[in-house]
């Protein structure tokens, strides 16, 4: 008796050789990295267009970005603490994000540092109004969303500021991302080595390889090509940028391991919420800042 076609299909189904890892791999969208690799693209060149034209426009425009992408950055980041039950407040903390900014472009580092003081003063004073359960976790809690966003936001406006500044910030932006597609590539083509596990699975040493030698080069080659500078300043800027990008990666990914979420928010497609595309940006740019001011003449 012949048997049945259904079962006959099944049979095959199980017996057939199963496809080449490389078919997988060019009908596979999210790679051994993680992301969605076309919505990650498409909205990564979207937010790049955005950045430049705001730029170059007029440097006002880009504060205004700026200073929404900290509110942004603090509301993402306060909504991700009721996880692990923290409440710092939510008002001064906003008001901080989005004056902070603001207040380092027009006045400078002084500035800065003095509104970064005042704001976390206007918390603990704004907190202790509050009940008194958990209010030292609240209270760091919010000291370190003040640290973490608008403090260092504003010292894109202090690199901002000067008379090359929309330069100067395509230079930072630029070593940033060098970190990040050379740590990309080579991970996902040769990631074997597991840089710490038990915060970021997905990071390599091998990617690690990769984000020194674009960034060093990458560096070199925009404080050259577009400030005019050392060329041997921009792989020094390079060469820091890359520790400081993966430190901001892995503290956030520490902060999202800690109270149990994957993504920030859902804002951004592709890339979760915008800390998730600020983390390593935010702990580059006073490195930036401190290399370029005294090694890099403004033009």
């Amino acid at each position: 008796m012949s048997e049945p076609t259904s079962r006959r299909h099944a049979r095959e189904a199980r017996t057939a050789d199963p496809p080449a890892a490389g078919e997988l791999a060019a009908h596979n969208p999210t790679p051994r990295a993680g992301r969605n690799l076309y919505a990650a693209i498409g909205v990564g060149v979207l937010l790049g267009v955005i950045v430049v034209l705001s730029l170059f426009v007029k440097k006002e425009v880009f504060v205004a970005v700026a200073m929404v992408a900290s509110v942004i950055g603090c509301m993402e980041l306060l909504r991700a603490m009721t996880q692990g039950k923290l409440h710092p407040p939510v008002v001064p903390t906003l008001a901080a994000a989005a004056v902070i900014p603001l207040i380092a472009y027009v006045w400078g580092a002084t500035a800065l540092a003095f509104s970064v003081l005042a704001a976390a003063l206007l918390v603990i004073v704004w907190r202790s109004f509050g009940h008194s359960d958990g209010m030292l976790p609240d209270l760091a809690a919010g000291a370190l969303v003040l640290l973490y966003v608008p403090a260092l936001v504003g010292f894109a406006m202090l690199l901002l500021a000067a008379d090359d500044g929309p330069e100067r910030i395509v230079v930072f932006i630029l070593v940033t991302i060098c970190s990040d597609i050379g740590g990309y590539i080579v991970g996902v083509i040769a990631g074997k080595h597991p840089m710490a596990p038990s915060v970021s699975p997905k990071k390599s040493w091998e990617g690690f390889s990769g984000s020194v030698t674009a960034c060093v080069v990458g560096g070199a080659l925009g404080v050259w090509l577009i400030l005019d500078g050392r060329w041997w300043v921009g792989a020094l800027l390079g060469a820091l940028a890359v520790i400081a990008a993966t430190v901001g990666d892995l503290c956030e990914s520490m902060i999202k391991r800690d109270l149990g979420i994957k993504d920030m928010s859902n804002l951004i497609p592709g890339h979760g919420g915008l800390m998730d595309r600020l983390d390593s940006l935010l702990v580059v740019v006073p490195v930036a800042w401190a290399v370029l001011t005294p090694l890099v003449a403004v033009k």
